[in-house]
């Protein structure tokens, strides 16, 4: 099996539980704290790992507090970062209230920074697909990440535009739904029911994912929460339902899906088979503390 390229961001993800969001001007007690590494990009590489399928983490890291911190925690795994850049890395302030729905508040540091140069000399031999997301495609160094897969038209590209779906650049954003593999295939997209509804504007999952199909010409999955999720390749679209979960919170669940989702294809499965793992990693992820499992729940 060659490997997976995941482009993104990995920073400390601070988390806060709190009763609820606070109101302007409001002084609120949270009832608890931690830090753990995270980011889209190492969340999806994670799973990556436990589900045994190659990849490269291709983040860079910066310095400063938070930095060092992310460093530390990738060498202790064994991971040594694509690039180290003198600018400072960000965070990324996680506020969980009590039915552990999540709201972030990030700052954008050298996590968020790319260039394709960093990948000049790389052997492509052993690789045939990449990963980005759309909020490092938003940032000003996402036209490096979208020239980046249209220079490498052989590798397979999944692309998870994420809930800034509609602040990606119209340019940008269309540019990476035209973009055609070797085999004239489309990106494989993974977004969740409200960033599908809204980017489309359809009323409907199944209104949402045909539209999408139609730009892309290629498989996809839309998340619909606890329910589960949809899926739509060229045979059509079916929802595979969700498994029941105790919410501690929801961090990292969708990227855990979605990274469940890029295993299973490589690993032969077909689509729906992949989501119905898919769900399964998903409910376990959202009863432990932020995005990230020690190891995979059973089949």
């Amino acid at each position: 099996m060659k490997q997976t390229l995941v482009i993104g961001s990995t920073v400390i993800d601070v988390l806060l539980s709190v009763p609820r969001l606070p109101r302007r001007g409001e002084d609120i007690n949270i009832t608890a704290s931690s830090c753990r590494v995270g980011g889209c990009a190492y969340n999806v590489y994670r799973i990556l790992r436990l589900f045994g399928s190659p990849a490269l983490l291709c983040s860079p890291v910066g310095g400063g507090v938070y930095g060092r911190m992310v460093e530390e925690q990738l060498t202790a795994q064994g991971i040594s970062p694509l690039v180290k850049l003198e600018a400072e890395n960000g965070c990324c302030y996680c506020l969980v209230e009590e039915d552990g729905e999540r709201s972030f508040l990030s700052l954008h540091g050298a996590e968020y920074l790319f260039s394709r140069t960093w990948m000049d000399g790389f052997d492509y031999s052993r690789t045939d697909s990449v990963f980005i997301c759309g909020i490092e495609v938003e940032d000003p160094a996402g036209d490096e990440i979208v020239s980046f897969v249209y220079e490498r038209p052989r590798l397979d590209l999944y692309f998870a535009p994420g809930p800034r779906i509609n602040h990606i650049g119209k340019d940008r954003m269309a540019r990476l739904l035209a973009r055609r593999n070797s085999l004239g295939e489309g990106p494989i997209l993974h977004l969740n029911e409200t960033e599908a509804l809204e980017f489309s504007g359809s009323n409907t999952v199944e209104g949402a994912a045909d539209s999408l199909f139609r730009q892309t010409e290629n498989r996809l999955v839309i998340t619909v929460g606890a329910r589960g999720c949809y899926y739509r390749d060229a045979q059509g679209g079916a929802f595979v339902p969700g498994l029941p979960a105790r919410v501690l919170d929801t961090v990292g669940a969708g990227d855990a899906h979605c990274g469940t989702i890029i295993a299973c294809l490589k690993q032969g499965m077909n689509l729906r088979a992949a989501c119905e793992r898919a769900n399964a990693i998903g409910a376990a992820v959202v009863e432990v503390p932020g995005a990230n499992l020690d190891r995979l729940p059973p089949a």
